[in-house]
């Protein structure tokens, strides 16, 4: 396996290795934090305490961020190698200089945004900074070499791929909103787009599978 192979096979690697047994985790905090919401604003418990330990909503923040932040992280090492791989075949540092700069500073710009995100705030600084976060990885993802499948986007490993780290996005943007908001609305909208986003996780494992196949039978001719 040549070096610039291991950026194949790392993606899916980390995916297995840590952020699907992320997955279960966050979800399985979630349903806790739930039910030991419910179970306090229940009247009917008679003053009798939780079983379930309070600071569960705290870990459930803290592994969420986590899970958020690694599914834009996995899906950055995704796209670097195809980009990667068109860079070096066609040259481009020499032959469009601009485009390869522009790249890289794409890839710096989304990483520092990402790491500015998880860390601030400020409402309009965390809209600012999941937005960049957002259009950096969109960009580029749609450079060429990527492996979209564009003309089968509804079974597609890459859409389903960032569509879900766009949602990992949102929800890092509007946590803070979740616990300021009395009316409960953006948690409704959180628990919503994250059961979306569990189901494209779900696709995901098979989606992935399938098109590293496919790029292997490419790869052999076949």
């Amino acid at each position: 396996m040549k070096p610039v192979d291991f950026l194949l096979i790392i993606h899916p690697a980390i995916a297995v290795i840590f952020i699907f047994p992320l997955i279960g985790i966050v979800s399985y905090l979630a349903v806790q934090t739930r039910q030991r919401r419910l179970q306090t604003l229940n009247k009917n418990l008679n003053k009798k305490k939780s079983k379930i330990f309070l600071v569960v909503g705290r870990e459930h923040v803290l592994m969420g961020r986590l899970l958020s932040g690694s599914v834009v992280i996995v899906s950055l090492l995704g796209l670097a190698y195809p980009i990667e791989k068109n860079i070096i075949d066609n040259r481009l540092w020499s032959n469009n200089l601009f485009l390869f700069i522009f790249i890289l500073i794409m890839f710096v710009v989304t990483i520092a945004a990402l790491v500015i995100l998880q860390k601030t705030r400020h409402k309009h600084w965390r809209g600012v900074f999941a937005t960049l976060t957002g259009i950096g990885l969109v960009i580029l993802g749609f450079q060429d070499g990527v492996f979209r499948r564009d003309n089968q986007w509804y079974m597609s490993h890459f859409y389903f791929g960032i569509l879900a780290a766009l949602l990992m996005i949102f929800s890092l943007a509007i946590i803070e909103n979740i616990y300021q908001d009395c009316s409960n609305r953006w948690r409704s909208v959180h628990i919503i787009l994250n059961c979306l986003a569990l189901l494209l996780f779900m696709a995901q494992g098979i989606t992935g599978i399938r098109d590293l196949l496919e790029i292997g039978r490419y790869k052999l001719g076949g």
